[in-house]
C-alpha cells in the first residue's frame, strides 16, 4: 500500500502552466470563469472537480492555447503538450500503430522515427501485439490506451486529461487509473486532470482543486500526500477515505 510521501511543492520543478486571476466571458455574455488562480508544476498531478458546466474543461482548452482569456494572466511554459479527451478520437480506418503515429506524421517526423516512437508508446501502455488492429476491434479501455499512446509519442512535459475514463466501466476505469499512476511515477510530467469522480481525483492526484458552479472559480485546494505509483488497495485505506471525504464536503459546500 502506498504511504504518505515526503515530496513538497518547493521540491517540484517550475510551473508549466499558471493562471493568475483568470476571467473568461464568451461573446454571447456567458461568464465561464471568474478570478481563477492555479498552477501545475513539473512532477505534480493536479485534478479539478466540480459540477457540469463550471468551466473545468475550459481550463484545459486555455492551457492548450485553444481559447483566449478575457481577463487576468495565463502563462504556459510547456514545450510539448499531450491532450487526452473523453472520447479516444481514433481514426477508424487506420490501424492502432498508424493512429499512434499520427502526430509524428503531421509534424513531418521520418517514417523510421515514427515507427520507433509508436512501438515504444504501445509497449508503455501494454498494447504490444495490437499494432495492426483497427479501433473497432478493441475494447473501450484499449482504445483509451491507444489515445494515451498517441500523445506519449510527443514526449509531453504537460499532459491535459479531459475526463478520459468517464465512459468506461468501473473496473476498467480503476485499472487505467493504476496504470496512469505508474506512468506518472515513471515520467513525472505535469498533469492537469478533469474528472467528476472524487475517488478518481483522490487516487491520481498530488492536489485536488474544487470548483464552484458557473462562473467557475477555485473554492478549495486539498493535498493528497501519497507516493506514486499507487496500489489499488490504497482506495480502502482510512487515510484515503478521509481525503475523499474532505473533497466531497468541499463540493457540497460550494454548491449549497
Amino acid at each position: 500500500m502506498s504511504t504518505p510521501g515526503s515530496t513538497t511543492r518547493s521540491a517540484l520543478g517550475h510551473p508549466l502552466v499558471g493562471f493568475e486571476r483568470i476571467d473568461l466571458t464568451y461573446p454571447d455574455g456567458t461568464h465561464a470563469l471568474r478570478d481563477v488562480s492555479l498552477s501545475v508544476r513539473e512532477g505534480e498531478f493536479v485534478s479539478v472537480v466540480g459540477p457540469s458546466g463550471c468551466g473545468k474543461s475550459t481550463l484545459l482548452r486555455l492551457s492548450a492555447g485553444l481559447e483566449t482569456v478575457t481577463g487576468g494572466y495565463l502563462q504556459c511554459g510547456a514545450e510539448r503538450i499531450g491532450y487526452v479527451f473523453q472520447d479516444a478520437t481514433l481514426l477508424p480506418w487506420r490501424s492502432v500503430k498508424d493512429n499512434v503515429s499520427l502526430f509524428g506524421e503531421l509534424d513531418g517526423v521520418s517514417r523510421g522515427e515514427r515507427k520507433r516512437r509508436a512501438e515504444d508508446a504501445l509497449s508503455t501502455v501494454g498494447l504490444d501485439g495490437f499494432d495492426k488492429h483497427l479501433p473497432h476491434m478493441l475494447s473501450g479501455g484499449m482504445r483509451m490506451r491507444v489515445s494515451l499512446a498517441r500523445s506519449l509519442t510527443l514526449d509531453p512535459d504537460l499532459f491535459l486529461f479531459d475526463e478520459p475514463f468517464a465512459a468506461l466501466d468501473e473496473i476498467t476505469r480503476e485499472r487505467l487509473g493504476v496504470e496512469l499512476s505508474e506512468l506518472f511515477a515513471a515520467q513525472r510530467f505535469a498533469g492537469l486532470f478533469i474528472t467528476h469522480s472524487v475517488a478518481e481525483a483522490t487516487f491520481l492526484s498530488s492536489r485536488v482543486l474544487v470548483m464552484s458552479g458557473r462562473p467557475g472559480t477555485i473554492v478549495d485546494e486539498i493535498e493528497v500526500p501519497f507516493d506514486h505509483p499507487r496500489s489499488p488497495d490504497l482506495r480502502f485505506a482510512p487515510e484515503f477515505g478521509e481525503i475523499a471525504g474532505r473533497i466531497s464536503h468541499a463540493l457540497r459546500e460550494a454548491h449549497s
